[in-house]
This record gives structure tokens, C-alpha cells and sequence, in this order.
């Protein structure tokens, strides 16, 4: 089950996802150079660090499931939001250069599917950066923030995924350190916690950071997949009551 846009925009919105926002973001820029030229996908909520690469990009896109809902965004410019379903991406073969995953693996119903979808929209050498919770890690376990929500990883079932879905894992790094608290004496101190966390306890970050690369020498085997669900919006004029039984079939995705 994925998380809500509305608790998404609203940890970010607070103290302590403008921090995580920020530990995530460095841990970013280590592994990912500037984007000259390039056209740029972030799938799941990746709006808060799409913002930071765009300005070097050819085009950005922010894919945003389904299943969680979407908001506009860039704020006040033309809207380069589109609601998907992660494994029936609105892309052709080799569109696009790189693809950043945040709050999108951990919420995969098929993690291989989506995977695989990926490496068919990326172009030849394409990069895809996944961001998902440690399965070590405090955040994980903590279910007032997006990152103690879905199925968290190891570094080792990352790495595994990637390499059955053809692609090649590279740089990788670790971020959010400091404990998930609201607590304003712990946030203060949260540089000293990541500063001692990434020398003493890197096993036990909050997420997981890895960069990879779509390999090519290997084929992947073509199996017809039809559509299996299709989500229809409902559109129903405030004050027009409604019974329960037409509100869930409204909402109810349509199997195929």
C-alpha cells in the first residue's frame, strides 16, 4: 500500500522532513553529478530533491503512482506531474537518461516488474538512483515519517534486485543518521549524529542510497502483459450524497 501525497507534503512540510529533505539530499550529490542535457524521471514522491538537479536537465518529469495520489508541481510554472502505474510507464523504449526512486521501491506491488519497466524506458548507459528505507535502521521502524512505511531493504536484497532486473550497481550512500525525532534538542544535535553515524554506524542509516546503470549485454525475455487494473477518476459535485456501496465501486481500480 503506498503512502498518502497528503502525509507525504506534510512530513516535508515539517522541521523534521526539511532535515531528512537535507541529509538525503548530500548523500544525493555524492553519488550523482550534474545532469547536463539530460532528461530526468523521478518515480514516487521525488518532487522535495528534483528540484535540486532540474535546472542542468533537458526536460524533468515527476511520476507519482497511482495508488498514492499526485500534486502539481513545479509550483506556478506549467505542470510536469503525471498520475502512472509504475509498471505501465506513459514512456517509449529508451526515453529517458536517468530516473531517481524516492518512497517508490519500497511500495512496489511487483518490485521486479517495476524494475524491469525502468530498465525499458531507459536510453543505452541510462542511470536510475533508488532511495529506500535500511531494514537496519531506526526510520524503518518509526511509523510517524513516509520511511517507516512499505518494505525496507538491505544493502544485499538492493543490490540482488538490481542485478536480476539487468542492472549494474555502482556508487552507493547512506543517509539519515539521526533519530526520527520531533523533539527539538535531538534535531540541534542531528549534525553530530550524522557526522559520528557515517564513521561508527553506517550499517544502521536510515536509508539506503544506490546508483546503477542499465546493462545491455544481457536480453531480458519478452512475455505480453495485458493491463491489469485501470484507475478511474471520480469526479462527484460536493453535496450530491452518495450511498457507500457507489462510493467504493466508484473508487474501486477495474481488473482487466
Amino acid at each position: 500500500m503506498h503512502a498518502d501525497i497528503v502525509d507525504l507534503r506534510q512530513f516535508y512540510h515539517s522541521r523534521l522532513g526539511r532535515f531528512a529533505e537535507q541529509s538525503i539530499s548530500m548523500a544525493l550529490s555524492s553519488v550523482w553529478a550534474r545532469l547536463p542535457e539530460e532528461r530526468l524521471v523521478g518515480l514516487g514522491y521525488a518532487v522535495p530533491y528534483l528540484d535540486r538537479f532540474r535546472a542542468d536537465t533537458e526536460r524533468t518529469f515527476a511520476f507519482m503512482p497511482a495508488g498514492q495520489g499526485a500534486v502539481n508541481w513545479p509550483v506556478a510554472e506549467l505542470s510536469a506531474t503525471a498520475l502512472v502505474f509504475d509498471e505501465e510507464l506513459p514512456l517509449p523504449d529508451s526515453s529517458v537518461d536517468r530516473v531517481l526512486m524516492v518512497h517508490s521501491l519500497e511500495f512496489a506491488e511487483n518490485p521486479r516488474e517495476t524494475m524491469k519497466e525502468l530498465w525499458r524506458v531507459l536510453a543505452p548507459g541510462g542511470r536510475l538512483v533508488i532511495v529506500v528505507p535500511n531494514r537496519r535502521g531506526v526510520w524503518a521502524r518509526m511509523e510517524h515519517t513516509p520511511f517507516g512505511s512499505g518494505r525496507p531493504y538491505s544493502r544485499g536484497q538492493l543490490t540482488a534486485l538490481l542485478r536480476e532486473t539487468n542492472f549494474t550497481p555502482g556508487a552507493s550512500a547512506d543517509a539519515l543518521f539521526f533519530p526520527p525525532s520531533k523533539l527539538k534538542m535531538v534535531l540541534k544535535l542531528r549534525s553530530a549524529f550524522e557526522r559520528i553515524g557515517r564513521s561508527l554506524w553506517p550499517v544502521f542509516s536510515g536509508v539506503i542510497i544506490v546508483e546503477a546503470q542499465k546493462r545491455l549485454y544481457q536480453g531480458l525475455p519478452v512475455a505480453a502483459r495485458a493491463s491489469r487494473r485501470v484507475f478511474v477518476p471520480v469526479l462527484a459535485p460536493h453535496g450530491v450524497p452518495t450511498t457507500r456501496e457507489t462510493a467504493l465501486r466508484r473508487a474501486r481500480p477495474i481488473d482487466l
